[in-house]
Order: structure tokens, then sequence, then C-alpha cells
């Protein structure tokens, strides 16, 4: 089991190592995840409320809370469900944004999201 997960994850790490698409797009309407291998995708500001960070082994992600989490724990293959599921259990949320994969430090990528947060969507 263990050698199939984490292969799994090795794929999608490679996947994304040569993917060009920009790992988190802002816009009026939302924000699209595109950042790691359980990327949530398009996300409505309207359906924001909250976020936060947690810390895991030195590595700080930003846990975006929203209205209706299981909406985003069942996008995508059946892999990716579960893997959706897992975030949700252990985080709290199934949308957690590691700085680590984008071209930012973690400190402007909160700064960025709270920014559009507060002007696009309400604090």
């Amino acid at each position: 089991v263990g050698v199939l997960f984490f292969g799994a994850c090795g794929l999608f790490g490679l996947k994304k190592l040569f993917d060009a698409k920009p790992g988190l797009v802002f816009s009026r309407s939302g924000f699209l995840d595109n950042a790691s291998g359980v990327s949530a995708g398009f996300i409505p500001w309207s359906e924001v409320i909250g976020f936060e960070i947690l810390e895991i082994h030195r590595q700080k992600m930003l846990v975006v809370r929203v209205k209706d989490p299981e909406q985003y724990v069942e996008r995508g293959s059946s892999f990716k469900r579960a893997l959706n599921r897992m975030n949700h259990r252990m985080c709290g949320s199934p949308i957690v944004i590691s700085a680590n994969t984008l071209k930012t430090s973690f400190s402007d990528l909160v700064s960025t999201f709270s920014q559009y947060r507060e002007r696009m969507g309400g604090a």
C-alpha cells in the first residue's frame, strides 16, 4: 500500500514539475488553485468563510475554509477524492495550499490571499 501511495504521489509531483500552468490565480470572482496534485480548482470568494495557517513538520500551509467542504472533497478521481478526504480530516478543509510549489514565499502567499479576500470576498 505504501509503495502504491508514494508512487502515485511521485507521479503527481513529476507531473507538477512539467506543468506550465500557474499554481494560483486570483480574480474578482475567486481563485484558481492549481498548486498541487490535489488542487481544488476554482473556488469562488462567496464560498470562502475563512483561512488559517497550519504548520506540520516546519512546513507552513494555507488552509482555506469553505461553506461546503464536501463539494471540494468529491472533485476528481477516486485517488484524488481519498487525498481530499485525508486533507479534510487532518487539516479541517480539503483546500490546503503550500507555497513550496509556488514561485513565492509563504508570507507573500498569505498576504496576497488575505488582500484579495478582503477586497473581493469580504472579511
